[in-house]
């Protein structure tokens, strides 16, 4: 986003602050979280785009060459390896803007991340 970063009211304004191409990529994230998690509710958290359930499931933001996506992946051995190249430092995710997004790995951890936050709450 351009200029001074303001919290955004919702989803759509978050996106809607970005260049067409990068709107197209944050608008089929959205979709692909939205799949994977029908009962997430949308929000906005830490100025950036949320889905939570009964605690937050997951966050997206875009940035100048990459999405960046959290939290880390921890907790399934497996999907930690698949999402092993896209992660940063601190294990959050990056997806770089001059690659192909990895939707199929994005609907993989959004699946995954609902499984903890349900057996978190029981």
């Amino acid at each position: 986003m351009a200029g001074k970063r303001t919290t955004p009211r919702d989803i759509d304004e978050y996106i809607s602050g970005f260049a067409p191409e990068v709107r197209l990529i944050l608008e089929r994230i959205r979709s692909t979280i939205r799949r994977a998690a029908p009962g997430a509710q949308e929000t906005i958290s830490y100025q950036i785009p949320a889905f939570r359930q009964n605690g937050v499931l997951v966050y997206f933001a875009a940035f100048k060459k990459h999405i960046g996506f959290y939290p880390p992946v921890r907790g399934d051995a497996v999907l930690g390896k698949a999402v092993g190249r896209y992660a940063g430092e601190k294990g959050n995710l990056r997806f770089p803007l001059d690659e192909p997004i990895p939707y199929a790995l994005i609907a993989r951890i959004v699946k995954f991340r609902a499984r903890q936050d349900r057996k978190e709450t029981t």
